[in-house]
């Protein structure tokens, strides 16, 4: 018996005539259009109305109020001295401690990574040694506060006068003294690597282990090398993983640089607060330092973003969405309207 799908267009069979769709089947009641019955008609050409949430627009009625509220204190209040904001925005001061953060930022997060790199491959070696150092280094230093280990490498000297080279309980074969060897900004450097170096393994780990360990047994069973296995299979189906906690390190630790202020190096705090404890204007200047942290961390964000999609391409399998330009992004996450469904307008 022939079975046709009334859903489908109607085919014809060699050698029979084509079916006909307005009789009803064998053993079924006979069949009736959808509009045959009376008020179908109006009912499938009514105008869909999106779906109405009023919850929606209240919250969305008092997130503006408040959005308004702080923009009308920010503009009236004359205590914030905006005139002095952008008298002091460009001083010549305010830019050499912005490079310097950017400067800083930039080595440490360099050499942080390529010592959490080899600090990654530790925790996956199969030497116990190895995976013991290096579990323990990473414990020391995510205990230790970033501020306590800056205190500690620019008061090297008072805990080790000299440091030598040699036979342990033994001869020394070189040796040289700390008293002038921890400037401020070398002081700055070691310990925000050091940290960095610590919690970019971990991210590093994670993101090797999120790759199927079949992609390698596989390739193994091709005959590929270890280091081609690593570069062309593991490491472009972890970066997927690596990135995001890699741009959200980045600029925590633009933020975090601002800590090197205590041990007296002119980052762009240090520069802004050198200013005001000369004319007392503590919060204008402090607000110049906030604008640049913003616009800083903005333009990270920004290319963390197209790091991101550049690294997800391909990955739109299983049914996820595909990518979307920035805009289209930023405008889905503002939580302030409900957005109509537009999928079904062409149904009506």
């Amino acid at each position: 018996m022939t079975q046709h799908d009334l859903s489908g267009p109607a085919t014809a069979v060699p050698g029979h005539p084509p079916p006909d769709l307005t009789k009803p089947a064998p053993g079924r009641g006979p069949l009736h259009p959808l509009d045959s019955r009376p008020g179908d008609g109006e009912l499938l050409a009514a105008r869909l109305v999106p779906l109405r949430r009023p919850g929606q627009w209240i919250s969305a009625g008092v997130l503006l109020v408040l959005f308004a509220m702080l923009v009308h204190t920010l503009v009236a209040n004359d205590r914030f001295q905006w005139d002095v904001v952008g008298r002091y925005f460009l001083r010549g001061s305010i830019l050499h401690g912005l490079l310097l953060t950017l400067w800083l930022t930039a080595a440490v997060m360099s050499s942080g990574y390529l010592l959490g790199i080899g600090i990654a491959a530790m925790r996956l070696s199969r030497n116990p040694v190895l995976r013991g150092l290096s579990f323990g280094y990473v414990w020391l230093i995510r205990s230790v506060p970033p501020l306590v280990q800056l205190l500690f490498w620019y008061e090297l000297a008072s805990l080790y006068p000299r440091l030598s080279v040699g036979v342990p309980f033994g001869p020394e074969f070189a040796g040289f003294g700390t008293a002038h060897l921890f400037s401020g900004i070398l002081a700055a450097y070691v310990g925000l690597t050091l940290d960095v170096a610590a919690f970019s393994g971990e991210i590093v780990r994670g993101g090797i282990l999120s790759v199927d360990p079949g992609q390698s047994e596989a390739a193994r069973a091709l005959g590929l090398r270890e280091g081609r296995i690593f570069r062309r299979i593991v490491l472009p189906q972890a970066m997927p993983a690596i990135v995001p906690a890699s741009g959200n390190l980045l600029i925590g630790m633009l933020k975090a640089t601002s800590i090197v202020s205590v041990i007296a190096v002119q980052d762009l705090l240090y520069s802004t607060q050198l200013i005001y404890n000369q004319n007392f204007l503590i919060m204008p200047l402090l607000l110049v330092a906030t604008l640049w942290y913003i616009v800083l961390t903005t333009l990270l964000s920004i290319g963390q973003y197209y790091v991101e999609r550049h690294y997800a391409r391909g990955s739109n399998r299983a049914g996820r969405p595909p990518a979307r330009g920035l805009w289209q992004v930023a405008r889905s996450n503002i939580p302030l309207f409900g957005r109509a469904r537009t999928d079904l307008v062409g149904l009506s």
